[in-house]
């Protein structure tokens, strides 16, 4: 009879249902991202960030407005040790999908973080869901991922429409100052990121009543290796705005094809993508001075919050590079899933995800309040700003209350 119970208990945790004081030493999480292949440089700069979270999680740093930064571990767990394990999806729908799968037979993450992508957190999310296993998404843009009735699926960052909303709300102020805004070209990927992010441009247009007019739809092929006929496309359409849903690679064609080429505009805005990789700023320097996009984190925004400084300098020594928005991103979703487990009434799938439904994580990393999810899953503290190129740097010009200097207007090549 003791034998069996033993074997019991021993069951029940390895499964994950500790008793909150007795937890095990490690939580293991699996993190979904593209290591290798032609998003490797985003992904490593993504796990960069997810080390220096749980480097902060795990020890005692005491950094104001972010918790978990002194107790050393998850309290209520026994102060057990967040522990990462990488898994690469080479920034593949397919791969990442039979990654997914991989995780959840390995049976050892009590949670999966991913995928990047839209077009990979899409497929990779259907698994999860299938087998009810929660899944915390950082980054994907898609404002459809959160439109699928999921139980399991939660975002912390921003989507496309609030981009677009953002987007617009800008351009409004912009007009009413009288700049030129009317005339768009939209220019996207053919993925599940690049589309939805053109839908959301063209549901702001329709309902503009004649404000905005869209003068060009220009879309391509992910992992193009030549837009100049795309960039000849919106030269001639002489738009006053440019709008941009592309990554990194990409970003780095258009813009030179438009300074090559003598493309000329008022603005050229960027939904989260290609424009926030720094290395878009500092390798290209005066060919993208001027250009702006959605942004949750620029360096100055330690002007706003001081105590950010340790962290972006953690980053900083690891990639040689400040944090971006989608780093930010990243870094605080670790903090939400430290938050699902603490309160968590066990390890359990199930457990896990009714905490993580129940967040209202208060975190001074970004623009807003922190992290509560709707019923859909979507973060509706979550705010986004506008930044601008400056000198290969990253500034925050729109809103005024977070913005640090004022919005230049006009490119030219």
């Amino acid at each position: 009879m003791k034998k069996s119970l033993l074997v019991a208990i021993g069951l029940l945790l390895t499964l994950g249902f500790a008793p909150a004081g007795n937890a095990a030493d490690e939580i293991e999480v699996a993190l979904l991202y593209p290591l290798t292949g032609p998003l490797a440089e985003a992904g490593g700069r993504i796990k960069a960030v997810y080390d220096v979270a749980q480097d902060v999680i795990n020890n005692s740093y005491d950094i104001q407005g972010i918790p978990f930064s002194k107790t050393q571990g998850i309290p209520n767990k026994g102060n057990a040790k967040i522990k990462l394990s990488y898994y690469d999806t080479q920034g593949s729908p397919e791969v990442g999908k039979a990654e997914t799968e991989r995780i959840l037979q390995e049976g050892k993450a009590k949670l999966i973080i991913g995928a990047y992508q839209s077009s990979v957190s899409k497929p990779t999310s259907f698994v999860t869901e299938r087998n009810k296993f929660p899944f915390l998404c950082a980054v994907s843009s898609s404002a459809a991922l959160t439109e699928r009735g999921m139980k399991y699926f939660f975002r912390v960052a921003p989507t496309d429409f609030h981009d677009a909303r953002m987007f617009f709300n800008f351009l409004e102020d912009m007009r009413e100052d009288g700049r030129d805004v009317k005339r768009i070209a939209m220019v996207y990927e053919k993925t599940e990121f690049g589309i939805h992010a053109m839908k959301e441009v063209k549901k702001r247009i329709d309902g503009s009543g004649g404000v905005y007019e869209l003068v060009a739809e220009v879309p391509y092929e992910y992992k193009a290796t030549d837009v100049n006929a795309e960039a000849l496309k919106v030269k001639a359409a002489k738009p006053d705005v440019i709008i941009h849903a592309s990554l990194f690679s990409e970003m780095m064609l258009f813009a030179k094809a438009y300074k090559n080429l003598g493309v000329t505009t008022n603005a050229n805005l960027s939904f989260c993508g290609g424009y926030q990789n720094p290395k878009f700023a500092s390798g290209l320097g005066d060919t993208v001075e001027g250009y702006m996009g959605s942004c949750t984190f620029a360096a100055d925004f330690i002007e706003k919050k001081a105590q950010l400084k340790t962290i972006n300098d953690m980053y900083k020594a690891k990639t040689g590079m400040n944090l971006d928005g989608i780093s930010m991103e990243a870094f605080t979703t670790l903090f939400v899933a430290a938050d699902a487990f603490n309160r968590a009434k066990d390890l359990s799938p199930e457990a896990v995800r009714d905490a993580l439904a129940a967040t209202e994580l208060e975190i001074a990393t970004m623009p807003g309040k922190g992290v509560k999810f709707a019923e859909n899953g979507q973060n509706i503290w979550i705010a986004s700003t506008m930044s601008q190129i400056k000198n290969t740097e990253y500034k925050v010009v729109w809103p005024e209350e977070w913005a640090t200097t004022p919005v230049t207007w006009g490119l030219r090549p």
